[in-house]
């Protein structure tokens, strides 16, 4: 559904290690790094819109992460372990440890963190335990 996404944040220096980390550990490669912005994933191109490019970047003024909520998409729970661990490592605050959300559904994986800004990053698997995308 999405095809490109921007987060902010108050201080790109600051935010580079959280989402550097959280972002290889889902395995999303750090494409472009500007001034003001780094992009991570992989933009559409002719013919092509099966994509999802992230850009984190750098805001004038102060973040209001005002019930904003990103939701990245994990390829195994364990993936969503490394996620939550990596968030933690680099700046990052629990918001809710890896685990099954059965309220979602039965293979409801998640992991809730919020970024050094106070944005909300969610990684879910929504697969059964040792299956992962294809």
């Amino acid at each position: 559904m999405l095809d490109h996404v921007s987060i902010t944040v108050a201080d790109l220096s600051r935010a580079l290690p959280f989402y550097d980390a959280v972002m290889g550990a889902l395995g999303v490669p750090c494409v472009r790094r500007g001034a003001s912005s780094v992009g991570y994933g992989q933009r559409n191109g002719p013919d092509d819109d099966g994509r999802t490019y992230i850009s984190v970047v750098a805001t004038r003024g102060a973040v209001l992460a005002d019930n904003r909520h990103w939701y990245f998409r994990a390829a195994s729970r364990a993936a969503v372990d490394a996620f939550h661990a990596a968030a933690l490592a680099h700046g990052g605050h629990d918001d809710g440890a890896p685990g099954l959300r059965p309220d979602y559904h039965s293979s409801y994986y998640a992991a809730f963190v919020t970024d050094p800004d106070g944005n909300r990053i969610e990684a879910v698997c929504h697969r059964r335990e040792n299956a992962t995308l294809a």
